[in-house]
């Protein structure tokens, strides 16, 4: 049985989104162009695994954390700034994993369970942890990938092709991706692994070993009921709403469009400061100004092309941006408006000038 923790606070301390989770201090996901940072040590969540040891060092041992979270990336129909994730943590101990077999152990002879920091876990074998013991390692990979298999089949079929591919997560090994073949194509649903035993440890469970999983609601959704726009999981339209109303959680549902409008597209080129070039220019911060500005009608911001003038040496970028509202036709009037409003913010922003 899993205990459910759906209301747990989104704004989290470094420590808890990087530092337990055994992130390094120069890995990409701490930079400020992709988390939403309130100050140098408090941010919003950029994962629910963010409050993993928080609830083992609460004592509990098998948990699902459901919540939003926050991630500065590009926009398309694919990525929103903040969605939801379900992380999950089950964790054995040793009479309960080898029940059946008390000659085995979890650790390897070697390792202390009661004084874990005299013992330096080493990852590089990429079956298993240094402290742990490959009989543990590979029962616990089983249970895991047998419950995530059993999971797609309910959700996407009995007969869904899928795939486990190798993965690197900071805080799990080994780690893997579970890929499923969905419309043509193989379609990554989700990240897992074998937590690392330092987490453990720093948290308080020992003797134990313990698997974590994560994926994101969002992007299922959007395949199993064939929504075609993460702005729509927004949306307080009745017309989009009522498709989900009151149905049976096995329903067959397919999304049906409730009208289709035009998109209107506006190119934006400026040229970047001195002190900025093309490579240093962070694009998310300009994605976070257009969405602030045009909200949900930004559908879609893609660079459109770059420029290092031959006697200038002046850097120029050039922005497409694709403007659809969701219920009904955007003028290109209102269009030009918000476009010269996204202008006049860059400019004022970055210090760029309007080509």
């Amino acid at each position: 049985m899993f205990s459910v923790y759906d209301n747990l606070s989104p704004i989290v301390t470094t420590r808890q989104n990087f530092d337990d989770l055994l992130i390094p201090e120069d890995h990409p996901s701490r930079a400020r162009s992709d988390c939403y940072y309130i100050n140098s040590s408090t941010l919003l969540r950029a994962h629910m695994t963010a409050h993993q040891s928080e609830l083992l060092r609460a004592g509990l041992d098998n948990f699902l954390m459901i919540g939003d979270v926050y991630r500065r990336d590009e926009i398309d129909s694919t990525h929103f700034p903040v969605f939801h994730q379900v992380d999950a943590v089950r964790l054995q101990r040793k009479e309960h994993l080898f029940e059946n077999h008390p000659d085995l152990d979890i650790f390897e002879p070697t390792f202390d369970p009661t004084n874990p920091n005299a013992f330096k876990n080493s990852i590089s074998d990429p079956s298993k942890q240094s402290c742990h013991t490959l009989e543990a390692t590979k029962l616990m990979e089983a249970q895991l990938k047998n419950h995530l298999i059993g999971m797609v089949r309910v959700l996407f079929g009995e007969d869904i092709k899928y795939r486990w591919v190798d993965a690197y997560f900071p805080f799990t090994h080994p780690s893997w991706e579970l890929e499923i073949y969905f419309d043509n194509n193989w379609m990554e649903v989700l990240g897992c692994g074998i937590m690392r035993n330092e987490i453990l440890a720093n948290a308080g469970p020992n003797n134990s070993i313990a698997y974590a999983f994560g994926l994101g609601l969002e992007r299922l959704a959007m395949a199993l009921y064939k929504i075609p726009d993460i702005r729509l999981m927004w949306s307080t339209d009745p017309g989009f709403l009522s498709q989900f109303q009151n149905k049976d959680v096995n329903a067959f549902i397919e999304y049906k469009p409730v009208s289709i409008y035009p998109h209107c597209t506006n190119d934006l080129s400026f040229w970047l400061p001195p002190t900025l070039t093309i490579d240093t220019f962070m694009s998310n911060d300009f994605y976070d100004l257009v969405r602030e500005i045009g909200g949900d009608v930004i559908e879609q911001v893609k660079l459109k092309d770059k420029f290092v003038h031959p006697k200038t040496k002046k850097h120029s970028l050039c922005y497409s941006i694709v403007y659809r509202h969701l219920e009904r036709t955007l003028t290109q009037a209102e269009v030009n408006k918000i476009h010269e409003e996204i202008s006049s913010a860059a400019v004022n922003a970055f210090n760029v000038t309007i080509r």
